[in-house]
């Protein structure tokens, strides 16, 4: 049958019976009241050890007034098929210095999933009625809205309780960055975006390209820059690191290549490539010909002349030299036929003087041990010039010779008309 729902002067009623019903009983202790109908209240109801008779509700509805304030939900169930968790609401700790704060306890969990500590600032958490949560706002513009006077921070600490390494990293901003911070290690700062970094200063495709100014990369690294800045700067700034790698190009399938194509100037487009294998060559790939290459024995071969510079504007210390000494160390110079070690197998020969004799000779070069081309030009050039010193005179020495054989034929031929005659 239907319930009528008790009303508070019917539970006055009731009250006062049960407590004249209580004191006709032989001992002063006092039943709990059991009300077996649903029941309204039609005013506050104040609950607690210290609510006193005329309590001033103000605008309370439910007030909780005592020392240990609490309201828990405990679940009976008693089916495995059904849920039976009991939960609590506790406003401050029992314990003498404890917190001031409110919670939600999982009871049989033995946690507390959920507080809010006394002096909180207003819209600490703030969920509006689009779903966002503003952290310090009541206005959240985005899914979670974060506010504060100062590098607003979002840390991210593995504590070590499940076995693995503690180790804490903050996300934050301010005027200066937005930054990422290694707090474990003395607070490093391996990552910063300044404000006014242009859009797409880095882009991850969805290939795994990366951009640097483009959100569109071709290559694997892909850099670009519309006001002349486009440049790469490798710079290891340690004395420790000695002569090492500071670019390295590895290519499992093939020779590594670096390619340059560009509107060298108005007249023609280049494209060039430099690749390395058992040779290094550079290429031009327009017309398809290698326009040098090294060999792994040093050897080099180009496919045009080679000048070296010579220019007397980039020259000083200019002093003549004697040909003719230059022509006598020539000539005492020795002049062999030999082999590269590098060039064994290929059995390439060459001729030419040792690099220890032409260094005692002519002093020339960076050192003992290699010859550069343009002294051996010069050297050749100064013995060429004091041979044509010495033919010049040997011509005239001769000239002067065959006039005075001349002037003698003369005179044979005078004397030997008087003879005749």
């Amino acid at each position: 049958m239907s319930r009528t729902p008790l009303k508070y002067s019917h539970l006055t009623q009731v009250t006062a019976l049960a407590a004249g019903l209580l004191s006709l009983g032989t001992t002063t202790a006092q039943a709990d009241q059991v009300i077996l109908d649903d029941l309204i209240v039609d005013g506050s109801i104040c609950v607690g050890q210290d609510c006193v008779n005329g309590e001033s509700f103000g605008f309370d509805t439910i007030r909780l007034k005592e020392n240990n304030l609490r309201i828990k939900f405990q679940d009976t169930s008693n089916s495995a098929s059904f849920p039976s968790n009991d939960w609590q609401i506790t406003a401050n700790d029992s314990s003498n210095g404890g917190a001031n704060k409110f919670s939600i306890d999982d009871i049989d969990g033995g946690r507390t999933p959920f507080t809010i500590e006394a002096s909180a600032p207003s819209n600490s958490l703030y969920v509006d009625d689009g779903g966002r949560i503003g952290l310090g706002t009541s206005t959240p513009v985005v899914e979670v809205h974060v506010v504060d006077g100062d590098s607003p921070t979002l840390r991210l600490e593995q504590d070590g309780s499940s076995g693995f390494t503690a180790q804490t990293w903050d996300l934050a901003g301010n005027e200066t960055n937005f930054f990422v911070r290694d707090v474990t290690n003395g607070s490093r700062l391996p990552f910063k975006i300044r404000p006014l970094a242009p859009t797409d200063s880095l882009y991850v495709n969805t290939n795994g390209n990366i951009g640097l100014g483009t959100a569109s990369p071709s290559e694997a690294l892909h850099l670009r820059r519309t006001d002349g800045t486009a440049r790469v700067l490798v710079e290891e700034n340690s004395a420790a690191a000695g002569n090492s790698t500071m670019l390295l190009l590895d290519n499992a399938g093939g020779r590594p290549r670096i390619q340059m194509t560009g509107a060298g100037n108005a007249v023609q487009t280049g494209d060039w490539s430099l690749s390395a294998g058992n040779t290094f060559v550079l290429q031009d790939r327009i017309a398809s010909n290698n326009v040098m290459i090294v060999d792994q024995a040093g050897n080099m071969t180009i496919g045009g002349a080679l000048t070296e510079n010579s220019d007397k504007n980039n020259k000083m210390a200019i002093e003549p030299v004697a040909h003719d000494e230059i022509l006598a160390k020539v000539a005492a110079l020795p002049i062999s036929a030999w082999t590269y070690k590098n060039d064994a197998e290929a059995g390439i020969r060459h001729i030419g003087p040792m690099a220890q004799d032409f260094y005692a000779a002519f002093e020339t070069g960076a050192g003992p041990t290699g010859i550069s081309t343009i002294d051996t030009s010069g050297v050749a050039l100064a013995a060429i010039k004091a041979l044509s010193e010495e033919n010049k005179a040997l011509e005239a020495q001769t000239a002067a010779q065959q006039a005075m054989i001349a002037r003698l034929v003369t005179r044979l031929d005078v004397l030997e008309g008087h003879i005749v005659k």
